[in-house]
């Protein structure tokens, strides 16, 4: 099959890119800028006119991965506009070319944010979409046109919801949590008993590998998951215990850390580490069969290994 991936050279792209060249598939990566990945297609910056003419050239299939992401200083006037242009947009741009140029299937890369910011509950497939900040209402708003495009045109459109990726090469907030583990610094989670599901990137690859060629697949969402939810401060045991290093935890009142991050302005990213966000992976197990190959120990240990060999 000759698959074009957009984003290829990202953390989850590259990895994408060679699980899908071992499994035989024709790879096209897609970038904004050459960067001398072979075979690759420079398109620009995406949006509503991007002209995807001759990457889509003899393509079977589409995994978008693309986006604007999220920025700790966003600049952009309209940041929601922002996010359209490229997410929304950007994204049923290519779709129509893809209709257009007879492409089969189509894998959109959405987010679990569309469907909230987390309960207590694990999120469904049949949960109503709930997305709070930008970047989860363009991700929505895409999903939506996308729908669209695939009644109107009958391109196959198969929608995946990740929740926080991690593995070799990740970076943002995972990325300093190991740095806080591997220095021995002490961390203020002793107390936080949340419930977070986490994907591992090996799982993620194979989860899209089986989406790109399961008949079942076709006109489906699905959210996805390692299968094992863990607590804020049991990831900071395991990451620790992966390092060989003291896991140096503070029984610090989740109370507190709450009005901490309120004073400093970062209650958002303090939320994510103190509350619950984890997602019935039950759908894509039953209907495609498909078992993630890692565990979440394994994909913890991958993810030290890397971090403690090129980067710690």
């Amino acid at each position: 099959m000759n698959l074009l991936i957009t984003g290829a050279s990202g953390f989850i792209g590259g990895a994408l890119c060679e699980t899908l060249i071992r499994a035989g598939y024709d790879v096209v990566p897609a970038v904004r800028e050459a960067r001398g990945m072979p075979n690759e297609r420079v398109v620009g910056e995406i949006g509503p006119d991007t002209d995807w003419c001759e990457a889509l050239r003899g393509a079977q299939a589409v995994v978008h991965l693309a986006a604007r992401v999220h920025v700790m200083r966003d600049e952009a006037s309209d940041p929601l506009d922002a996010f359209r242009s490229v997410n929304t947009e950007g994204t049923l741009n290519l779709a129509r070319q893809c209709a257009a140029a007879g492409v089969r299937r189509f894998v959109f890369i959405s987010s679990v944010k569309v469907n909230g910011e987390g309960r207590e509950s694990a999120y469904t497939e049949s949960d109503l979409p709930a997305p709070q900040d930008a970047y989860a209402i363009s991700k929505w708003e895409a999903e939506q046109g996308l729908r669209e495009i695939e009644s109107a045109t009958g391109l196959e459109v198969v929608i995946l919801r990740p929740p926080l990726v991690y593995g070799p090469g990740v970076g943002a907030n995972f990325l300093r949590l190991m740095r806080s583990v591997e220095k021995g610094w002490p961390l203020p989670f002793g107390r936080v008993e949340n419930r977070r599901s986490l994907l591992y990137l090996g799982n993620f690859t194979d989860a899209i590998r089986l989406c790109l060629e399961h008949p079942v697949a076709a006109g489906k969402t699905f959210l996805l998951s390692d299968g094992e939810d863990v607590s804020s401060a049991a990831l900071v045991r395991r990451m620790a215990r992966a390092m060989n290093r003291p896991a140096r935890l503070l029984p610090v009142p989740v109370s507190w850390l709450r009005t901490a991050g309120a004073l400093v302005g970062r209650s958002a990213d303090m939320e994510r580490l103190l509350g619950s966000l984890t997602v019935n992976s039950t759908q894509i197990r039953r209907e495609l069969g498909w078992r993630p190959p890692f565990s979440l120990e394994e994909g913890l240990r991958h993810a030290v290994a890397y971090f403690l060999r090129h980067i710690g």
